[in-house]
């Protein structure tokens, strides 16, 4: 039997009532065995990370999961992270550029109910992320509302409905329904062939910026004054940003000029960017903003947090921005 390690770090899914509302409490016993009940094939080893509201989980657990995953990557056929679903997406897309080229599957679920209560999704979120973590198809997965998720393209999308993830701009990898589950091999990315590690290095002075009209330039100044090195905007439709009154536009030029990197995308949800189709977008191509395409904003924050943690230059820290690593973005298209 193939051996299947669950790894804790609270959330809704372990929940408990508490004066101050719920807060992460159930401890191995209590969820070891309810999820035996649903391991049929495989043996369960089960332990707790942190037990934190996924609020407060850091770029630091990031790392340390990411060391973790790797120190038993080896002796277990698959790995189960239980996480809280607030910040499920932002743990899912760093672990798939950390752990690129893990050779087992690592699954991170959760659920909108604690595993204690009689109606909750928890129990069914598990099912399919064991399932999953027995798989033998390598790479980092969200498992919820019985879809399989690439870690790097889940999002969450619903904050009361159990449907809570949509994965973004790319079709699951894999469903369950009445024939059981169906795995989409063509939609998981290939396994590089190298002696996998993780890379855990980063940067958290990553910030997140969505402007709305009206918003003053000086909020990039402000920002690259706080020592941030990397902004990423969630700008208007296509991807443009004011270049009138309002120079949203210049202000990126000024701040890439002091060696910060600017990634632009869209605000919608859906669909992604393309920059060079009005003039709102090219003049911010052209100021040196880099384009986030069809990624989520969890997954482009992640990987310019990864990547601003290696030595590169701008130059090559934008080359890499721009490439596929893990199916987080896809191939660039021109629309109009």
């Amino acid at each position: 039997m193939k051996k299947i390690l669950i790894i804790n770090t609270g959330g809704t899914f372990s929940s408990v009532k508490s004066e101050e509302g719920l807060t992460p409490g159930l401890g191995e016993h209590d969820i070891l065995r309810e999820l035996e009940t649903v391991a049929k094939d495989c043996t369960l080893e089960y332990e707790d990370f942190c037990s934190l509201d996924s609020a407060n989980i850091l770029p630091e657990h990031w790392a340390g999961l990411a060391e973790r995953i790797e120190a038993v990557s080896r002796e277990y056929g698959g790995v189960v992270v239980i996480h809280g679903t607030d910040t499920m997406a932002y743990t899912a897309s760093m672990l798939s550029f950390m752990l690129w080229g893990v050779p087992v599957p690592v699954v991170i679920t959760g659920s909108q109910l604690s595993i204690s209560h009689p109606v909750a999704d928890a129990m069914e979120n598990c099912r399919a992320a064991i399932h999953m973590a027995n798989s033998r198809c390598p790479g980092v997965f969200v498992a919820f509302n019985r879809k399989i998720m690439l870690g790097v393209r889940a999002s969450k999308v619903r904050t009361m409905s159990f449907d809570a993830f949509d994965s973004i701009n790319y079709p699951p990898v894999a469903e369950i329904n009445a024939c059981g589950m169906s795995i989409h091999d063509e939609l998981i990315p290939k396994r590089a062939a190298v002696r996998f590690r993780a890379d855990t290095s980063f940067s958290s002075k990553v910030m997140v910026l969505k402007p709305a009209p009206g918003t003053p330039p000086e909020i990039f100044d402000a920002m690259a004054d706080m020592g941030c090195r990397g902004i990423v905007v969630e700008a208007f439709g296509l991807g443009g940003l004011p270049f009138g009154q309002n120079d949203l536009c210049e202000a990126v030029r000024r701040t890439v000029k002091r060696g910060v990197a600017v990634a632009i995308g869209s605000q919608c949800r859906y669909d992604g960017s393309s920059l060079s189709v009005y003039e709102t977008g090219k003049r911010a191509l052209e100021a040196g903003a880099m384009e986030m395409f069809d990624m989520t904003t969890e997954a482009a924050v992640t990987k310019l947090m990864w990547l601003l943690g290696k030595d590169l230059t701008m130059e090559e820290l934008r080359e890499k921005f721009g490439e596929n690593l893990v199916n987080e973005v896809s191939p660039r298209r021109r629309i109009g």
